[in-house]
């Protein structure tokens, strides 16, 4: 049997997964959790050969688990199914070493077949996605940037965004001025929302 854990933070969609991933003869979802930072814990306890992981949780993003995965449960193979496909959390996604990302409104049978490509090696991603991935080119942004503004979404000040960073608050409004300069927007919160539509964030 190929052992699963779900990460899906709605509880109908995730109950929806378990139930049809379950009537699969070879698949047994022995783990279900609604939180990102529950991923790696329900891992280490379950043991699952492969983890189907959304990227929106609340507490860490699927996208954080999958490295946390990497290097706490090398065995196990990750997926990332989302609802947003989005070219840059296709990059991130393997990055983080995920075997494949694949958007829910795909057939379940897909799903099931990307669960056995995965715990065989294969990697296994959307075509469409795959397209538009390279056609996107790579995320201009560095990690400080991206933390700048990732500190900024719910509309926090500089200084709140330096202390929560351990930076300057200089610092911060370089790493800001620079992330609206790549995302060619006009203040933090267009930049944080052209940030978001690419998956950079």
């Amino acid at each position: 049997m190929i052992r699963v854990l779900l990460a899906e933070d709605q509880g109908m969609m995730r109950g929806a997964l378990a139930l049809l991933l379950g009537m699969e003869p070879d698949i047994e979802v022995v783990a279900q959790v609604a939180r990102g930072d529950e991923i790696v814990d329900a891992a280490l306890l379950a043991r699952p050969d492969v983890a189907l992981l959304d990227i929106e949780l609340p507490g860490r993003s699927g996208l954080d688990a999958a490295a946390d995965l990497r290097d706490q449960v090398p065995e196990c193979r990750v997926l990332i199914l989302t609802t947003f496909g989005r070219p840059g959390y296709l990059r991130r996604a393997m990055e983080a070493g995920a075997a494949g990302f694949l958007v829910k409104d795909g057939p379940v049978e897909e799903l099931a077949e990307a669960v056995r490509k995965a715990l065989r090696g294969e990697t296994v991603i959307d075509p469409a996605l795959a397209a538009a991935a390279l056609s996107a080119g790579p995320n201009p942004l560095t990690g400080r940037e991206r933390d700048a503004l990732a500190a900024s979404v719910d509309g926090a000040t500089i200084a709140d965004i330096a202390a929560s960073l351990h930076l300057s608050e200089s610092t911060v409004r370089n790493y800001l001025s620079s992330a609206i300069g790549k995302t060619g927007t006009r203040n933090r919160m267009e930049a944080v929302r052209a940030a978001r539509r690419q998956g950079w964030l």
